[in-house]
């Protein structure tokens, strides 16, 4: 089957229309595209910050939703399925697998990081944990649910790893492209939930959807800021020890703000994603008795929980995505940088991108 992607050949170097052939082999499916989402991670890869692992040109892209319409002997029964594509897809078979640490993988294959992507027609993809969509997705389009990929699915498994009760208290720092979805997850899980940003507007709407309480920290020092969240904290009652704490931001001002919320107990979950190099003072998790983690990726058992919650209404999509074109590529991944896109970004091919 021909496959019509976008690819980038080198940092910053204009989005370029290519070709491949895809040809599945037992193990695998081929999907084609109907939504795919537009991740930090791909703007980091486009612009240099960090490079993906196959060689280039790449088409990029790992938040994916879409139909399979080919697939190997072993996978023939998936053809005609609606389903998202995980982010992350582990090999089930080595010794990190085996164990149950399958986001560490090291026979992972993440689309658009160690192969072409979800922005192009087609995809070929593993197809032991591609995840079933059910007939009725409720008031969203199959490129809607492509977010659930990656944005929605890894604070999931953040949130579940910190062992979030009802009634705890949550703090998420950065309020953007998965911090909108931690704070609806923690909201579900029962906590009580304090969004950090440095938007009003992006504060704002989340006080909509789950946030018990928000902060903008701009302008804070970090003695400032947190004196300014223990006090809200107590004001609204609430313990001040055993926080989980979400850095959701993937800047070098909210891990370190998040830092330095930890309180006794506390837990940290580092979700976001930055190069920048922090000084922290570690013995502090010592003192506090404090838990400090990071999460790569959401392991695919865990999408069908996630699906449910979507289309249950437990989590909402809409107020954080909107839908573009995929030739618009360019001047959104701009955009993107820019921080200039304030929902996330999907992708569609158009009929006239379709083989």
């Amino acid at each position: 089957m021909l496959a019509r992607g976008i690819a980038f050949s080198a940092p910053r170097a204009p989005f370029q229309g290519i070709e491949y052939e895809l040809s599945p082999a037992p193990h695998e499916v081929i999907v084609q595209v109907a939504g795919c989402g537009l991740c930090h991670t791909d703007v980091g890869f486009y612009f240099g910050d960090v490079a993906p692992r196959a060689k280039l040109p790449l088409v990029l892209g790992h938040e994916i939703s879409g139909t399979v319409v080919g697939a190997g002997a072993r996978f023939e029964s998936l053809i005609g399925t609606r389903v998202i594509v995980p982010a992350v897809m582990p090999c089930g078979d080595c010794p990190h697998c085996r164990a149950g640490y399958e986001n560490t993988c090291t026979r992972q294959f993440m689309p658009g990081n160690d192969g072409h992507g979800g922005f192009a027609t087609h995809i070929c993809v593993p197809g032991r944990y591609v995840a079933p969509l059910p007939a009725d997705l409720g008031p969203y389009s199959l490129p809607e649910l492509s977010v659930i990929a990656d944005a929605v699915t890894t604070p999931y498994q953040s949130v579940l790893r910190s062992g979030l009760r009802r009634g705890d208290v949550a703090i998420v720092v950065g309020a953007g492209g998965i911090g909108t979805y931690g704070v609806q997850i923690a909201a579900a899980f029962g906590a009580r939930v304090l969004a950090i940003d440095i938007d009003d507007a992006k504060l704002a709407r989340l006080r909509d959807f789950g946030a018990a309480a928000t902060f903008n920290s701009r302008g804070h020092d970090l003695k400032t800021a947190r004196a300014a969240v223990r006090k809200l904290a107590a004001g609204a009652g609430w313990p001040d020890f055993g926080w989980k704490i979400f850095e959701m931001s993937g800047s070098a001002a909210g891990q370190e703000l998040a830092f330095g919320l930890i309180p006794p107990s506390g837990t940290l979950a580092v979700v976001g994603f930055t190069l920048a190099r922090l000084e922290l003072r570690l013995s502090n998790l010592m003192a506090l008795d404090a838990t400090c983690f990071g999460n790569w990726g959401c392991a695919p058992r865990h999408y069908p929980e996630v699906i449910r919650m979507v289309l249950d209404g437990r989590i909402n999509l809409k107020p954080f995505i909107q839908t573009h074109p995929l030739s618009r590529i360019q001047p959104l991944f701009e955009q993107a940088h820019h921080g200039g896109l304030p929902q996330r970004a999907i992708l569609v091919p158009q009929p006239q991108e379709q083989p």
